[in-house]
């Protein structure tokens, strides 16, 4: 049988709630819920009223590598391939708005978006609340450690073994996959972002710090010179589950024609590995990252 693969969150960023970014090609987005843009209960036409506006909101939790702020530009993963699809849609504009991660899916139900472009991880949990794309990537997960890797850790396993206390972010997937493994509720320390986790390790608040391994390589690079080292990705097991940790855009369930549309052409992105690359290569994905086209939403949200 095949496993299930599912994919933590991963976004949470340090942004204010309600915040906006204005880039350049992009307006600043606005967190009140825009006239014809497509709030609850307008969803059926969306794809169409988007065409017609020539704009699309997108919330995202700046967390990179898969959407965040760089400069005055909107970044990563999640923003680089949903703007191309938007654009092969008509959309060509994206409007951001920056916004705390536990905050995407009540901003989407709200209407103060279209769209969440935050990587997040697909999981039955969430599928009963919003409807969720095809997978866009897939992350195991991994540890990042101190340099020298002092406790001997591996995998999760190995630091509910050790008794060792293990960072994970806020609401993000990695806290259930640590207590799958052992882990102790004692010895779990929940952290608001990325850089948390790493300065919590540098300070011996923690002893490792569990997230997707792509998320830490990231971290790593943006700190580099720091003493810390990410070891090599392992596949979670839950239940009995392998857990690969994809993600994907995320929409209202009524947003069925444009959901629809968005993944058709998001299938001939993934569908071409070299393409795949060139959009997204520079943050970090690869082909490893490509989801398999036997991987369907539909089952992960079954669970």
């Amino acid at each position: 049988m095949t496993p299930h693969l599912t994919r933590r969150h991963l976004l949470r960023g340090g942004a204010l709630l309600g915040g906006a970014l204005a880039t350049p090609g992009l307006l600043t987005a606005c967190s009140r819920t825009e006239a014809g843009t497509g709030a609850p209960g307008g969803d059926a036409d969306l794809l169409a009223r988007l065409r017609k506006q020539g704009h699309v909101r997108v919330g995202f939790a700046g967390e990179a590598p898969y959407g965040f702020q760089d400069g005055d530009a909107l970044a990563g993963e999640a923003p680089t391939l949903h703007r191309e699809v938007f654009t092969a849609l008509g959309v060509p504009e994206l409007k951001p708005t920056l916004t705390e991660f536990g905050a995407l899916i009540p901003g989407l139900l709200a209407g103060r978006f279209d769209v969440v472009s935050a990587g997040m991880a697909i999981t039955p949990e969430r599928c009963a609340k919003v409807a969720f794309s095809e997978p866009e990537f897939v992350s195991p997960t991994a540890l990042m450690v101190r340099a020298g890797n002092p406790r001997g850790l591996g995998d999760l396993a190995s630091c509910a073994a050790a008794k060792a206390r293990v960072g994970v972010l806020t609401a993000a997937v990695e806290g259930g996959y640590a207590k799958a493994a052992g882990v102790a509720d004692g010895d779990l320390v929940s952290l608001a972002k990325q850089q948390d986790g790493l300065d919590a390790l540098l300070a011996g608040r923690i002893d490792a710090f569990a997230l997707t391994g792509i998320s830490l390589r990231w971290l790593a690079r943006t700190n580099e010179g720091k003493a810390v080292e990410v070891l090599e990705p392992f596949v979670p097991v839950v239940d009995g589950v392998k857990r690969y940790s994809p993600g994907g855009a995320v929409f209202r369930q009524g947003a069925v024609s444009l959901r629809e549309a968005f993944d058709r052409e998001l299938a001939r992105i993934t569908g071409d590995p070299a393409r795949y690359v060139r959009l997204i290569g520079k943050y970090g994905f690869t082909e490893n990252e490509v989801p398999p086209p036997t991987l369907r939403t539909a089952e992960l949200c079954a669970g």
